[in-house]
């Protein structure tokens, strides 16, 4: 069986639809999606209803939370001061526009997805960022003992998670951790779609070129807030911090 991890995809609907295009030409039989589907880009509605209309299963990520959990914005920064202006315009500004544009049904949608997926065939299993925990988890070079004690714990033969938006592959004493990347939004200069792929052999990362002008172009004339922000983001491939 080959089975793709679609994740981060953040309103994106060009990268989305290039990555459709590329799963498919690769016949790939199985996909799963990692949560953050719709904040922080301007058509998050078509992004859920495409995930819905093709079934795929998937799990809640952390900006898909906060559209029904505005409690979370004070835990938040109660963990990580240091991300005030991170949180502000994730809770203040994106929220509100995102529950605009998605409407209650596919907020609650949304809301129904559960914060695991399990693989059995694969023996895998996938978070959004660590067990437990939408928020929090581990960069690409975090040491072996690090991934061992937030991953091990889901006894699987291969871990998964997405939420950093910076895709790798290791293995730490015979378990393979992967990072899935971001479909809409790559935070590792490589502004190219990004997804895991799994199937016979090694679990690989898959780029997909798609139009990032057109995306950007959709921001720009969106009223979506932030996008000038956002379209950096897009072309570049890295975060930009919140002024």
């Amino acid at each position: 069986m080959t089975l793709a991890i679609v994740s981060d995809v953040h309103g994106n609907l060009s990268a989305l639809g290039a990555v459709v295009e590329d799963l498919q030409s690769r016949g790939v039989e199985r996909v799963v999606q990692g949560g953050d589907l719709a904040v922080a880009g301007c058509q998050g509605p078509e992004c859920v209803d495409l995930i819905r209309e093709l079934g795929w299963a998937g799990i809640v990520g952390n900006t898909d939370e906060l559209l029904w959990r505005a409690e979370e914005h004070a835990a938040q920064l109660e963990r990580a001061p240091k991300l005030a202006p991170l949180l502000a315009i994730l809770f203040d500004t994106y929220r509100p526009a995102s529950r605009e544009q998605l409407g209650e049904e596919r907020i609650e949608w949304l809301r129904e997805l559960p914060a695991e997926h399990r693989e059995d065939e694969l023996e895998l299993a996938l978070v959004h960022a660590s067990p437990g925990d939408l928020w929090r988890a581990p960069a690409p070079d975090a040491d072996d003992e690090e991934l061992l004690r937030i991953y091990e714990s889901l006894e699987a033969a291969i871990a998964v998670y997405g939420h950093i938006h910076r895709p790798y592959v290791r293995r730490v004493d015979g378990l393979i951790i992967v990072n899935s990347g971001s479909v809409g939004n790559p935070f590792d200069e490589d502004p190219r779609a990004g997804y895991a792929l799994f199937g016979d052999g090694e679990p690989e990362i898959v780029r997909v070129e798609y139009d990032i002008e057109r995306e950007v172009h959709a921001l720009l004339r969106s009223r979506y807030p932030d996008a000038e922000r956002i379209a950096q983001m897009r072309r570049t491939g890295a975060f930009v911090p919140v002024a």
